[in-house]
């Protein structure tokens, strides 16, 4: 009964397993947000990390992370380390690729909770109304990646986020 019993529980395990390889390999997770301003009085606030401080959820969810900086203040080669709380965990962030007034491309790589290196994209599309702001995070999935999707839903965990910050990158621009 035992060797039945653990046969099955074999079976499962690799069931499980296969269904959670079989998962997509990257991810996208992405929000818009329309800000009544122009796109030149947004993109300050895109190329300065130490201006990210004013609008970025994650240093709101952890006022005592630790931060530093190096590489040029504002664009391509700025960097920012950061090791916060464990909601916001430690990474490093560099700018690695910017179009003025349009798009701002960040590498982040992540080493806690879990190691993971993305691309975080800003991206300011010019409306009649004034800017759509759209937040992006891509990245590949490993398998542990794949499990925790599995039990935790990050599309709407990190939208949550974005939707927070581009509504408090919208009260900072607009005021």
């Amino acid at each position: 009964m035992l060797k039945v019993f653990l046969i099955a529980l074999g079976i499962v395990v690799l069931a499980f397993a296969a269904f959670v390889a079989s998962r997509p390999g990257t991810f996208r997770y992405e929000r818009s947000g329309l800000i009544n301003a122009s796109s030149e009085e947004i993109y300050p606030y895109l190329i300065s990390f130490k201006s990210g401080s004013e609008w970025n959820p994650y240093e709101k969810i952890d006022p005592s992370m630790k931060k530093s900086y190096s590489g040029p203040e504002t664009g391509v080669g700025s960097i920012m380390e950061f090791d916060g709380n464990s909601d916001v965990g430690s990474g490093r962030l560099e700018i690695i690729n910017v179009i003025p007034n349009q798009q701002v491309e960040i590498k982040l790589m992540m080493l806690r909770p879990l190691k993971a290196t993305n691309i975080v994209q800003y991206k300011l599309n010019p409306k009649d109304q004034g800017t759509l702001f759209t937040w992006t995070m891509s990245g590949d999935n490993n398998f542990l990646s794949k499990l925790v999707s599995i039990f935790i839903n990050c599309d709407k965990m990190l939208g949550d986020q974005f939707n927070q910050g581009i509504q408090n990158l919208k009260t900072v621009v607009e005021s």
